[in-house]
């Protein structure tokens, strides 16, 4: 691929976790995010992007989140777990696109709050239609997920390169 190619970054938000008496990092996902999380999936194969890589956090919630939602894709990307997902900065986040090899066009990441939000928004310098409204609105709900698009290497993606192409929330 060239440095000019066309990519997709998508950022799903883990689905609605339980607060059960364990650590944040191991709280699971309850009842509604287990309902939520095989919608997310069958909304993400709609859009019909070919996931080369999909990066997830360790978190239990992001985990299971994935489980359920990659059984509702035609073809399961190659998965990498990286625990800096969990608790990510914005510039952590940005600093984690930049290492994506450039072989990968499509770029699914599984992670948390507030840094799905804040990265979708600083991605996107614009967006069709209504998604950005849309994802103003909605705040960034448990398994909702963004699409951005962008032209450039991986080493390339910074503030404002994209173009949010589409939102999706359940329950919206």
């Amino acid at each position: 691929m060239s440095a000019d190619t066309p990519r997709r970054i998508v950022l799903l938000r883990h689905a609605k976790a339980d607060w059960p008496q364990v650590s944040d990092h191991e709280r699971p996902l309850a009842d509604r995010g287990r309902m939520d999380a095989p919608a997310a999936g069958r909304k993400l194969a709609d859009t019909g992007i070919p996931f080369d890589l999909a990066l997830c956090s360790t978190a239990t919630r992001t985990r299971e989140t994935w489980k359920l939602a990659v059984q509702e894709l035609p073809e399961r990307p190659r998965t990498v777990y990286e625990e800096r997902l969990y608790e990510a900065s914005l510039g952590d986040l940005l600093a984690l696109l930049n290492e994506t090899p450039d072989e990968v066009g499509d770029l699914l990441v599984i992670g948390h709050n507030p840094g799905m939000h804040a990265l979708a928004d600083a991605l996107s310098g614009r967006a069709e239609g209504d998604a950005l409204r849309r994802m103003s609105r909605g705040g960034f709900p448990t398994a909702a997920f963004a699409v951005v698009g962008f032209s450039g290497s991986w080493k390339s993606v910074e503030h404002g390169v994209g173009t949010l192409v589409d939102y999706w929330a359940p329950h919206d």
